[in-house]
């Protein structure tokens, strides 16, 4: 049984650092990438403060398809460089979304979110899912988020990808 339990008063350095470690001893020993997605979208939810949604793209058939998360349904297919998902999975690159409204494209899923951030993990140079969390409160995420989460996603790439 794994029982993590986040620092109430952590820096946000300490406490990407906390999940880090986490994420790594959770998906260490785990071959099935699915199982591994579940867990960390679970851990994430509980570390990370004021989310409504945190979860895993899945790179199926030149399309992004639903993958294991937290929160509630959710968009299933999104296009390739539609959203601020398609469009980390279609650059490579993160996404980091002070104001979802004012985002080219934004599919809203849950009218709710207001910021969002969204990890593109790549494996041999390609990408193979996102991860992807959203807040209803406006700039939730900042540099320290980006940092934290391209960490955690480059570590365990190659376990959920």
């Amino acid at each position: 049984m794994y029982d993590f339990v986040p620092s109430a008063a952590a820096d946000k350095a300490t406490l990407y650092a906390d999940l880090l470690f986490a994420a790594d001893a959770l998906t260490a020993d785990e071959p099935d990438r699915v199982a591994n997605m579940a867990n960390l979208a679970a851990l994430i939810w509980q570390y990370l403060p004021d989310l409504n949604w945190a979860g895993f793209y899945r790179m199926v058939d030149g399309e992004l398809v639903l993958g294991p998360f937290q929160g509630k349904p959710a968009c299933i297919r999104i296009p390739i460089g539609r959203g601020v998902c398609g469009t980390a999975a279609a650059r490579g690159q993160t996404q980091l979304v002070a104001d979802v409204h004012a985002f080219p494209g934004h599919i809203a899923c849950d009218a709710a979110s207001a910021s969002e951030i969204v990890v593109p993990v790549i494996v041999d140079g390609h990408v193979v899912a996102v991860l992807d969390l959203d807040s209803p409160i406006p700039a939730r995420f900042d540099a320290d988020d980006r940092n934290g989460l391209e960490a955690l996603v480059a570590r365990v790439a190659a376990r959920i990808g």
